[in-house]
């Protein structure tokens, strides 16, 4: 059954920037395929990319890109989710900014974006992972006004 907070898909209007705008078409998708390889090295192909926001759209994940003169400099990945942990959330997947535009504020105002897209939405809160030894995405969501509240326990299985 699908949730209703995977239904709602911001527009332009809704996300308050000008610069950032939804992701949607599959040439979109083509020209975010090297910023989110800076931040998932392992993706090996702009299909096998493709292929797999198509697959995760399903499950409600959207993508955000924020634009500098036309040229893509950052993107985020969400989903509108809910859990009996937290209720109505957004979970944001992924967070990058190209490395030659890094300290131009574009993670803070997709942040900022997200945040109104979750209010708007009805969501309690926003949510994110990072690696424990990442320290510098860790500062930036402190001054981001992110705090922490969980500590996430995984097991790694051998698949084909």
């Amino acid at each position: 059954m699908t949730s209703p907070l995977h239904n709602f898909i911001p527009s332009v209007l809704d996300l308050a920037d000008t610069s950032l705008r939804p992701l949607d078409s599959t040439h979109d998708l083509c020209s975010a395929f090297p910023v989110m390889q800076q931040l998932r090295p392992h993706l090996t192909s702009e299909a096998d990319f493709v292929s797999r926001i198509e697959r995760m759209r399903v499950e409600g994940y959207r993508l955000i890109g924020a634009y500098d003169l036309g040229v893509l400099v950052a993107l985020a990945g969400y989903r509108l989710q809910e859990n009996l942990v937290y209720g109505a959330f957004l979970y944001v997947d992924d967070l990058v900014t190209a490395e030659a535009q890094r300290g131009g504020q574009w993670g803070s105002r997709l942040l900022q974006a997200l945040e109104r897209l979750a209010r708007a939405s009805g969501c309690a809160r926003l949510v994110l992972d990072t690696g424990l030894a990442n320290a510098r995405a860790q500062r930036f969501y402190f001054r981001e006004g992110l705090l922490t509240g969980a500590l996430r326990f995984q097991k790694q299985f051998d698949t084909p």
